[in-house]
């Protein structure tokens, strides 16, 4: 956040004396702790509270060496702020308490025993070793962060969203496994490490699992022996503070900055940074849950409560933050700003985005403010908005997110329709190709724009080699006897459940594995895949690792030599994409005499093409690009068991048909066609482009 000028004459006011310092009314619109020349500037608000205490302890500390009272002049409306002088920031942490009314039925559950972490710290205490006692949501406390980052002349790359190529990651589980090779493993800096590989497989765009601070102690069990802990992170404690647990080193009071070296780094190559954001509930949970933060400012601004002051429970997780409020609305586009300003963000992940266009009594809303907000905020002008566009409450909006053409969506409807008829089940066909096609089913009548984001496989349920390995999860080692965890996966085992020693099983999971990556790459829209599917990673048929730290959830590097072959075809598909415009958006009204998009059966033009052969898509693809003239892909894909005989549209004569790709094969080499009649192998795809 921009930091207000300090005023000349703020020594030559009178100053007030508390608790053996100098204070004076601070800075009213700078919210959070902020250092300031000769001292600390702290603002905080509470609609509710009678009185504040800001509370200063010595690193480590768990008592305050001091405790200041805010005065009731130092009040402006209901926000309390104060100077507090001659404070180094390197020699002390902080919190709050509140006191106010107790009224549980209309949410007021003030408690000034309580020590309040500030819902704007920058940096959290306590956090920064993975796995340590934690102060389990009791006594968090909070540090004054130096921003002193020089970000020279870096510029955002910009990349519009049909030219994306999303990885979904989780920071500690990408380098954590020793096979990683790294000096850092698990951390911002171990990921740092791996640039060169990511540059090399050909994205460019990485999506970090939540990062920030959390606690990931929070719900710590035994199972089986197994410790269980909150691995993926989506349980946020700190909006505006990173995970110091993912760094390699301590940051005091400089926390950020080897996360900023790493989205540097990433800018320098090319590479966006998005943040998986969790909005939709804090880690307080409901009336059971701890009580560290919001709930003592204002628990009944923070969180949608029922009449009776209970906590709606739309996430699935205990509580739901009451995102349109204009306290908590304000908060959120405080803290976007925030990773935008400071941390050089380029997009942000909403997950159970539907949570954040419900009112205030948990009803759903045709023009969220929230969401409204989002999308013309001129500092979030240029940041990519994705949607998880559903909650745990029922709500699901895939192509129907309020959306003013602004936010993009996880397309769930993509990933379930290509799921179904990759496997070969009957009746998927025309709605996979209507996918493929960037589902103008969905967005094309709302005038919707790269509205789409593509995904088979994501850090929620298989991964892309488990997606052919197994038809059930198997999620014993979570503790709760395999119940958690959907049910609906649409995988297909090939055969033989679980891993195999049979070549002919394990060269159709291949098989299948190119299919999806093949058709991923051959979509419109923005596609994203999660990372270790170029490798065939797996999680052991797991398909809910939330919990899991350890290699069911870590990316086993030994399996990018076993399967090399694997990354060249990912890599090789990403290379196609990027040299075929046409395939990620429409450019123009089509070329040669042919439409923009067009679909065919096993026969070219047919009025029905998927009456046939339902197993059997033809997605043909045409346009102008202003330095390649007229290009044509063809995209023929057979689900079905069984060889198929398929006549490609004829080009005009100056034309021929390529093969560009066959999934039949582990290697590409582009061949001409002779003729228009192709045989497309059982359970394989191919793809022509014209020349």
């Amino acid at each position: 956040m921009a930091q207000a000028p300090l005023p000349r004459s703020i020594h030559l006011v009178p100053l007030d004396r508390i608790a053996g310092f100098d204070v004076r009314p601070g800075f009213y619109d700078i919210n959070g702790a902020t250092a300031i020349p000769g001292g600390v500037n702290f603002t905080v608000h509470s609609r509710g509270a009678s009185s504040i205490e800001l509370l200063l302890f010595h690193r480590t500390e768990k008592e305050p060496f001091a405790v200041l009272p805010f005065p009731p002049h130092y009040r402006i409306g209901n926000v309390y702020s104060m100077i507090v002088f001659k404070l180094n920031i390197e020699e002390f942490e902080y919190a709050y308490r509140v006191d106010g009314p107790y009224d549980p039925g209309k949410g007021l559950i003030f408690d000034r025993t309580k020590y309040l972490l500030d819902p704007y710290a920058k940096a959290v205490t306590g956090q920064s070793q993975w796995g340590a006692t934690s102060p389990r949501g009791q006594h968090y406390k909070a540090r004054v962060v130096k921003d002193d980052f020089d970000w020279g002349d870096m510029a955002q790359p910009l990349i519009p969203m049909e030219d994306l190529i999303i990885y979904e990651l989780h920071v500690r589980g990408f380098t954590k496994d020793g096979s990683s090779g790294v000096a850092n493993p698990g951390t911002f800096a171990g990921l740092m490490e791996k640039l060169d590989y990511l540059e090399e497989l050909g994205i460019n765009a990485i999506e970090l699992m939540p990062i920030f601070e959390f606690d990931e102690m929070q719900d710590y069990r035994q199972a089986d022996g197994n410790s269980l802990c909150n691995y993926w992170g989506y349980s946020t404690v700190s909006f505006f503070a990173p995970n110091t647990s993912y760094t390699a080193s301590t940051e005091y009071n400089r926390e950020g900055n080897e996360l900023k070296r790493l989205i540097q780094a990433c800018k320098q190559r090319g590479i966006e940074v998005y943040l998986d954001v969790v909005f939709n509930h804090t880690a307080e949970g409901n009336e059971k849950g701890p009580f560290f933060s919001f709930k003592g400012f204002d628990n009944n601004i923070y969180y949608l409560l029922t009449p009776e002051g209970q906590y709606y429970n739309f996430s699935g997780c205990g509580n739901t933050m009451n995102c349109n409020h204009p306290i908590v609305r304000q908060m959120i586009l405080d803290c976007l700003r925030y990773w935008v300003t400071t941390y050089r963000v380029d997009g942000f992940r909403f997950d159970l985005a539907s949570i954040l266009g419900r009112s205030e009594d948990g009803s759903p809303m045709g023009a969220p403010p929230l969401l409204q907000a989002l999308a013309f905020d001129p500092i979030l002008g240029n940041v990519k908005l994705i949607a998880e566009a559903w909650d745990a409450g029922g709500l699901y909006q895939v192509g129907a997110f309020p959306a003013w053409n602004r936010w993009a969506e996880w397309n769930g409807r993509y990933r379930d329709d290509l799921r179904r008829y990759l496997k070969g089940d009957e009746g998927f066909a025309q709605g996979a190709a209507l996918r493929m096609a960037g589902s103008p089913d969905l967005y094309a009548s709302q005038g919707r724009n790269n509205a789409s984001v593509n995904f088979i496989t994501c850090h929620d349920g298989f991964p892309l080699w488990d997606l052919y390995c197994y038809n059930d999860k198997h999620n014993l080692a979570n503790g709760w006897n395999n119940t958690d965890g959907s049910n609906d996966n649409n995988s297909w085992n090939c055969g033989m459940e679980g891993e195999s020693e049979d070549p002919a099983v394990n060269a159709l999971r291949r098989r299948m594995c190119r299919n999806a990556f093949a058709l991923l790459m051959c979509s419109r829209g923005t596609p994203m895949f999660l990372a270790g599917d170029e490798f065939c990673n797996t999680q052991f048929g797991n398909n809910n690792a939330y919990c899991q730290d350890n290699i069911i959830s870590w990316l086993d590097w030994t399996r990018l030599e076993h399967n090399r072959d694997m990354f060249n075809f990912f890599r090789y598909m990403i290379r196609f994409r990027r040299e075929h415009r046409v395939l990620r958006a429409e450019t123009g009204d089509g070329a040669c005499g042919f439409p923009d998009v067009s679909f065919h059966g096993v026969s070219p033009w047919r009025d029905r093409p998927f009456d046939r052969h339902d197993r059997y898509i033809g997605v043909m693809f045409s346009g102008w690009e202003r330095d390649r003239g007229p290009q044509v892909i063809y995209v023929a894909s057979n689900a079905w068991w069984e060889d198929l005989t398929v006549t490609l549209p004829q080009l005009p004569a100056s034309m021929y048909w390529v093969r560009a790709v066959d999934t039949w094969q582990a290697e590409q080499q582009e061949a001409p066609v002779p003729g228009l009649q192709v045989t497309v192998r059982g359970r394989s795809v191919m793809v022509f482009s014209a020349r």
